[in-house]
């Protein structure tokens, strides 16, 4: 096998393959990723036996199409240091060259017929959503999953799909982010029940493969397992054993409720500036809302005091709610900030519920006042 490459976009797409890689495993062969240049492409695999990728390599010259095994640590460290704009990678009969203008590595070969083989996207029935809107719908739920929870279903992101309806949904009992959007089923693809539920690092992998020309992703979930492709990349992944909670129950009721308006950029800035005096114990913020102003403050023993104050619509009685501002701060983080949104509440003892005009929701639940 030969083949030339930039070394940049090389080393891209190495670093997302692999992420999937164990560091150490009893099978040494993990920790490789798998080169195959046959068929006219080439693709890089690397599987730890619960996930693995596929991802399809763009611009790149196959001189001798076959099959190479590259060490994650090893091959990844030179593909780091090295300055070569082109690299030139060749597996002899006993070694790995890879070779720049300016240096050359000689690395000892391992036997590609021991790679265990990674799924490939063969579904017929499969749920189709944007590109882009994927990556929303991750990035706005996977932060809330707890993977430190014994409750081990609370580790990843709940995916409901029905008919042209995807929701996303991830919690840690403490607060709830949902994405609701649209798409379209494929074969009359449909999932229904609580035990579609993806692991964190499975979408925070596929969230990074997806590029600028990826137009659409194609989600196919099993019983056990899912599979999940855009044009040129295919993330195979067991799902988390058990069932979800019901969080639709966690939703609050929204009659009588108090709706503050706002954009998310002075939020932002607001729950930043209030949290740098906060308890770095119990994190705890307080809003309160009225008469056209919304304060937020924080204290702490031996710390000091914060009072932050910007201009908001409502005008009526004061409203007080306190909640960790980490809760907060996450919230906005995944919205642009010039993003408008709601923030609905009642009172110190019910949730607060943040939303956005494009199907997102956000569940906090209220701290005791100190």
């Amino acid at each position: 096998m030969k083949l030339v490459c930039k070394r940049d976009t090389f080393q891209n797409a190495f670093q997302i393959a692999a992420a999937v890689a164990p560091s150490r495993s009893p099978k040494a062969v993990l920790t490789y990723v798998k080169l195959d240049t046959r068929d006219g492409k080439a693709v890089m695999m690397a599987t730890d036996q619960d996930a693995g990728i596929r991802l399809e390599l763009d611009d790149v010259d196959i001189q001798v199409p076959g099959v190479v095994l590259l060490h994650v640590s090893r091959v990844g460290n030179i593909l780091r240091e090295s300055s070569d704009e082109t690299l030139i990678i060749e597996a002899k009969e006993n070694e790995i060259d890879i070779k720049g203008e300016h240096s050359e590595f000689h690395l000892p070969k391992a036997n590609p017929d021991e790679f265990p083989s990674v799924a490939s996207f063969q579904e017929t029935a499969y749920f189709e959503v944007g590109a882009k809107l994927f990556k929303e719908l991750v990035r706005r739920t996977v932060f809330a999953t707890d993977v430190e929870s014994t409750r081990y279903q609370l580790g990843g992101v709940l995916f409901e799909m029905n008919g042209e309806d995807i929701a996303t949904v991830a919690t840690d009992g403490r607060r709830l982010a949902c994405m609701q959007a649209k798409g379209v089923s494929v074969g009359g693809f449909t999932n229904t029940g609580m035990s579609t539920i993806v692991p964190t690092k499975t979408l925070q992998l596929m969230e990074r493969s997806i590029v600028e020309s990826d137009e659409v992703v194609r989600i196919a979930a099993r019983s056990n397992d899912i599979l999940i492709r855009t044009d040129r990349c295919t993330i195979y992944s067991h799902l988390v054993e058990g069932r979800y909670p019901n969080w639709r129950q966690v939703m609050p009721s929204r009659e009588g409720r108090t709706k503050i308006e706002g954009l998310v950029g002075p939020f932002l800035t607001a729950v930043r500036q209030a949290s740098i005096l906060a308890d770095t114990e119990t994190r705890g913020v307080e809003f309160a809302f009225g008469n056209g102003t919304l304060v937020v403050a924080a204290s702490a023993a031996d710390v000091g005091q914060s009072r932050i104050e910007i201009p908001i619509s409502y005008v009526d009685e004061t409203i007080k709610i306190t909640m960790d501002y980490r809760f907060v701060l996450d919230f906005f983080k995944v919205l642009e900030l010039e993003k408008p949104f709601s923030l609905e509440v009642r009172s110190n003892a019910e949730p607060a519920l943040f939303t956005t005009d494009d199907g997102y929701q956000y569940v906090v639940m209220p701290m005791a006042r100190q």
